[in-house]
Formats: structure tokens, C-alpha cells, sequence
């Protein structure tokens, strides 16, 4: 049975989560103390061999053993691995829950779209409430072991007045090497789409709608059934529960109070009874435990979900749905607040006080507006309207070059770095804004200077090479000179597209 203390939590106060502490269904008690014996077990008994059995060479050697066996625990990510491990966990346990058929929706659609008083309306409605019911009985137990303890042969079931011994002779005649839970969900749908020609259901879209939610339904069945047949990957849980065994089994050796090695050594405090090391166990192997419960919660575990009340809950609920509330309706008439423009329903003297507090009317309901009125004047949008700069943002911006800008990434001696070179002296970009000038980055100007100086620098250190593709010609100064005199380059644009470059003493 699921352990349920959500009243206990209802207001948090001193202590709340203490008195939490001292049950023992559910607990982590109840599911660790046989682990957590057989640890101190032998914890007890390397410590009774390592002070009354072990002569001084051996409790020497023994020390070393231990100092390894604790700084080796450090190499282990525990918190990390076991942490994701029970996300994940506790996520699927979520989702599955979730997955679990519930006729709710369905039984009223069928209740109100399944037409008829008589007998066969009746049978009609319940006949179609029982397939669903059938179809989830099915699936159950085919996933849960308390279900499955609970019907374990189709007797069990026909006994139980899901199946008819008709239906169980059809069932059975339909071979399959694969779960055939989805057959009573087909019958649903045969079963409906006679009744639309019969006029029970009175139009296409009430049968599109029944077919949504059958379809709804099934889905959730497929769902539990593939949770059960794909499992979270074995090697993950094999590498999760490896690697709390074997942290604690350095824990063993290595957390032993040891005897100094040298005289002139300090020892540990000799405290016989390692309390960090049993609240580490405590934890981590608890956490374990935790994900080791609900990984599949269709067991008979305390927490593990009550598959058979649910049902016993559906069953019950879908039938009275279809069946005795069909059209049976109270006397509407004029309610309470019918000459009332605002309803105020009464409060108890305990609540009586929650009606002096304000009602919530949005974060910004309370915040106080400038009076001064030429801040609440409205204005248009202007698109020419000077933009507002923020000088300091802008120099955080423009303080790193970009790859995309820089001179640098444009091909050296191709036509587009000369005729930038060209219409950077002549102060000719091409811009569509009149105040393309007026933005220009002084920085972001010097940088472009002074990259344009290291590539100058650069071609004046190499060999002279002519390239006759481009047109091109170099022409370096002495290249023993260095830093005492930049050569200065004019570009020039000549008439059949080509660029040359000659080289004059910067004066």
C-alpha cells in the first residue's frame, strides 16, 4: 500500500519533516538496515583482526593498505553518477504513473453520446466501458505481479465479469505471438461504429470524438507495455551499483582507526565507532535503495503504486458513469447568487480572516509612475530619431577584433584588400546611411591602422616576389632596418583593373 503522509506535510513548522523520521512503512529503515548491518559487520571485524590479531609489521603493512584505500575513494565520482542515475529514475517512475489507463474521459463521452434508455442503450454503453476496463485489466497484468497474483489465468478474469465466455472463446481463437491486450480496444471500435448505424450515436463528429478518446486510451496501455519491455540500459545500472560497492569497500579498510607509523607521528583519534563513515553509507547507499524501489513500481513494494485498487476504482466509477447517471439529472433551477451581480460565498470564522487581504492583481499593480507629465506624454516611433549610444558598452564591445571585420582575413595582395586600402585613404566606403561617418569607432579606425602596418611589416621582411596575375609589384626598403623607418604605400587603380603598389620613404 502506498505510504502516503501528505497531511503531515500540509504547513511547514518546526520540526515537520522530524516527525517523518520515526515510521517504519516505507522508511529507509525498513529498506537499508540489512546492508547497513552487514557493513559494520564487517567494518567490526577488519578492526578486532587489525588491534588484537596483527603483530608490528603486519599492522604496518595493514596502515599503508588503508592510507591507499581512503585516498583511492577520492577517485570515485559518486555524487555525480549516483545523483544523474536517480534523476533519471524518479523522472520514469513519474512518467509511468502517468501512463496508467484512467476511463474518466472516456466513460463521459460514451455517457453522453451513447443515446438510449432502453435495455439495449444499457447493454450498449456498458458492453463498450467493459472493453476499456478489459483492455487495462489486460495490460496490468502483464506488467504488475500483484495483478497478476490477483488474476493469473484467463478464468480468473472471465470470473471477475470482464470478459464474457463468448469473448473469452474469440480471444483465444486469435493467434498472436505478441500481447493481445489491443483486441478489446478493436471490439470497442466495431462495436461503435454499429452503433453509429444504428442512430445511437447521433452524428460523425460524436463518433470522432469517442474514437479520440479510445485512441487516448489505448496509447496509455501502449505506453505501460513499453515501459516494461524497454528497460534503462543494464551496463548504466551495472556501473551505478559497482561503483557504491566498491567506494565502500575501500570505506572498509580505509576508514580503519589506525596506530601512528613513526613514533614522532600524531595518530587519528582512536574513536572505535566511525560515525562520518556510517552516515555516508547511510546516505549513498540509501540513495541507491531509492532507485532500486522505483525503478519498476509495479512491484509489492510499500511505495510501489496499488494497481488493484485502481482497478477496482475504474470498474466502479465507469459503470455508474454510463449507466445509473445516463440522463439522470438534478432539477436545475435558480442558484443562490441568481440576483446577485458579484458571488460571495460565506467563510467560517477559521478562514473569516483571509478576506482582509487584497486580492492579487499583478506584480506591477502596486508600482508607483513618475509625476512628472512629460514622462506620460505619448510620442510616435521616428525612425530618424538619433539612436541613444552607450560609450562604455561600446568599448566592451569593440574590444576584441572580429574575425569577420579584420583586414587580416581578406586574401593578402587581392583586389578587395588594395581597393579597401584605396577607399580607406581616399574615405570613400560605401554606406547607405548618411551618418555611416558620424558612427565610425575611433579604436576600432587605429586598430585597422595598425593591422594594416604589421601586414606592410610582414611583406617588407619576406623576399620580393612579383605576382603577375594581380599586377602587383614590391618593392622593399632595406630589411635590416627595423621599426626606424615604415615604408609608406599609395595605391593607385589603373585602367585595365589591375593595382600597383610602389613604395615611397614615409616623409
Amino acid at each position: 500500500m502506498t505510504v502516503s503522509y501528505t497531511l503531515k506535510v500540509a504547513n511547514a513548522r518546526f520540526g515537520g519533516f522530524s516527525k517523518l523520521l520515526f515510521r517504519w512503512k516505507g522508511s529507509i529503515y525498513k529498506l537499508l538496515y540489512k546492508e547497513f548491518l552487514v557493513f559494520i559487520l564487517l567494518y567490526a571485524t577488519l578492526s578486532v583482526t587489525y588491534r588484537h590479531f596483527l603483530n608490528g609489521n603486519q599492522k604496518r603493512l595493514f596502515s599503508k593498505v588503508a592510507r591507499y584505500c581512503n585516498h583511492s575513494t577520492d577517485l570515485i565520482p559518486l555524487s555525480f553518477v549516483l545523483g544523474f542515475y536517480v534523476t533519471l529514475i524518479v523522472n520514469r517512475w513519474w512518467a509511468q504513473y502517468t501512463s496508467i489507463p484512467l476511463p474518466d474521459q472516456l466513460m463521459c463521452v460514451i455517457s453522453s453520446n451513447v443515446h438510449g434508455k432502453d435495455d439495449k442503450g444499457r447493454i450498449l454503453r456498458r458492453t463498450l466501458i467493459r472493453y476499456a476496463n478489459l483492455s487495462s485489466v489486460l495490460i496490468l497484468r502483464s506488467v504488475s505481479t500483484r495483478v497478476l497474483k490477483r488474476f493469473p489465468t484467463m478464468d480468473h478474469i472471465v470470473d471477475a465479469g470482464f470478459m464474457t465466455q463468448d469473448e473469452r472463446k474469440m480471444f483465444e481463437s486469435l493467434h498472436s505471438d505478441f500481447n493481445k491486450y489491443w483486441i478489446p480496444c478493436v471490439w470497442f471500435t466495431n462495436l461503435a461504429a454499429q452503433a453509429r448505424r444504428d442512430g445511437r450515436i447521433r452524428d460523425d463528429v460524436a463518433l470522432r470524438l469517442l474514437m479520440d478518446e479510445l485512441n487516448l486510451y489505448r496509447s496509455k496501455c501502449s505506453m505501460l507495455f513499453h515501459y516494461d519491455w524497454i528497460s534503462i540500459p543494464l551496463v548504466y545500472t551495472q556501473v551505478i551499483t559497482i561503483a557504491v560497492y566498491s567506494f565502500f569497500a575501500f570505506c572498509v579498510v580505509g576508514r580503519q582507526f589506525l596506530e601512528p607509523l613513526d613514533s614522532k607521528e600524531d595518530g587519528y583519534l582512536d574513536m572505535y565507532v566511525p560515525l562520518p563513515t556510517l552516515l555516508q553509507f547511510f546516505f549513498y547507499a540509501g540513495w541507491l535503495k531509492v532507485a532500486e524501489q522505483i525503478i519498476n513500481p509495479f512491484g509489492e513494494d510499500d511505495d510501489d503504486f496499488e494497481t488493484n485498487k485502481l482497478i477496482d476504482r475504474n470498474l466502479q466509477v465507469s459503470l455508474l458513469s454510463v449507466d445509473d447517471m445516463y440522463q439522470n439529472l438534478p432539477p436545475t433551477g435558480k442558484d443562490k447568487y441568481w440576483n446577485e451581480s458579484t458571488a460571495q460565498p460565506p467563510y467560517t470564522m477559521a478562514t473569516i480572516a483571509e478576506t482582509l487581504k487584497p486580492s492579487f492583481m499583478g506584480s506591477t499593480f502596486d508600482m508607483r509612475m513618475s509625476d512628472d507629465p512629460e514622462q506620460n506624454q505619448q510620442t510616435d516611433a521616428s525612425p530618424n530619431m538619433t539612436r541613444i549610444q552607450t560609450p562604455l558598452l561600446n568599448r566592451f564591445l569593440t574590444a576584441a577584433a572580429s574575425p569577420a571585420v579584420s583586414l587580416k582575413n581578406f586574401g593578402k595582395g587581392s583586389r578587395i584588400h588594395h581597393q579597401l586600402l584605396r577607399a580607406r585613404a581616399e574615405g570613400t566606403f560605401p554606406s547607405s546611411s548618411p551618418s555611416f561617418y558620424r558612427r565610425e569607432d575611433p579604436e576600432s579606425v587605429g586598430r585597422i591602422e595598425e593591422e594594416e602596418t604589421e601586414d606592410e611589416e610582414t611583406r617588407l621582411s619576406v623576399t620580393p616576389t612579383s605576382d603577375s596575375h594581380l599586377g602587383v609589384s614590391y618593392k622593399p626598403k632595406n630589411t635590416g632596418i627595423h621599426g626606424k623607418e615604415v615604408p609608406h604605400i599609395t595605391v593607385m587603380e589603373a585602367s585595365d583593373d589591375s593595382i600597383s603598389i610602389t613604395d615611397q620613404p614615409s616623409g
